[in-house]
């Protein structure tokens, strides 16, 4: 039984010290969505401010485990009256729910290079499952020597699900804002040592 132990324990240590992890590169990541207006038009924002770990024992990413973390308060539209509105109660209420969070349950490959990243999504303090699409682009050395990943990540969420119910009617019947937020993100990682 002793034995037995031991080489779980071992096992359970080379698995460990297997597994690669990367941090996020900010410099050349973005968050971004996108929502209907009016039934006519779509309104583009992104986030700021947002955080992210990775790890993966093999090449192709396909045993990724993945957290990120994303301030409210960086909600960014380029129209500042419409980014408080987007922070206070009617929306995000960022003051009680300061963070978007979402932490994977599988990383499945698709083909050679497209995956269903699956998850718990919090945000407005509701945690939902979610699957978003994922182009996994290839991993390169840059000039210093840095490991870099490249992935692009597409979804979408409908913002009731969430508790993001605000909405106002039209002159001509319609809700001012959709319910779907399309949400794109470019992410870069950096392999840590």
């Amino acid at each position: 039984m002793k034995k037995i132990i031991t080489s779980v324990a071992l096992l359970a240590s080379m698995t460990i010290a297997n597994a690669q992890t990367w941090q996020l590169d900010k410099s050349h990541s973005s968050v971004k969505f996108s929502v209907t207006h009016m039934m006519v038009s779509e309104t583009e924002g992104n986030f700021k401010s947002f955080t992210g770990n990775v790890s993966a024992q093999k090449e192709d990413f396909s045993d990724l485990n993945a957290d990120f973390s994303i301030q409210v308060n960086s909600i960014n539209t380029d129209d500042e009256k419409r980014d408080g509105h987007l922070k206070s109660p009617d929306f995000f209420d960022a003051e009680k729910y300061p963070t978007i969070t979402f932490k994977s349950t599988s990383f499945k490959k698709a083909d050679e290079k497209t995956y269903k990243l699956a998850g718990q999504l919090t945000m407005h303090g509701v945690t939902k499952p979610v699957t978003f699409d994922v182009k996994y682009n290839g991993t390169a050395k840059d000039p210093y020597g840095n490991i870099k990943a490249g992935f692009t990540l597409d979804g979408k969420i409908n913002r009731k699900d969430f508790g993001l119910t605000w909405n106002a009617a039209t002159e001509a019947g319609g809700l001012l804002v959709g319910e779907d937020l399309k949400v794109q993100a470019e992410i870069q990682l950096v392999k840590q040592a």
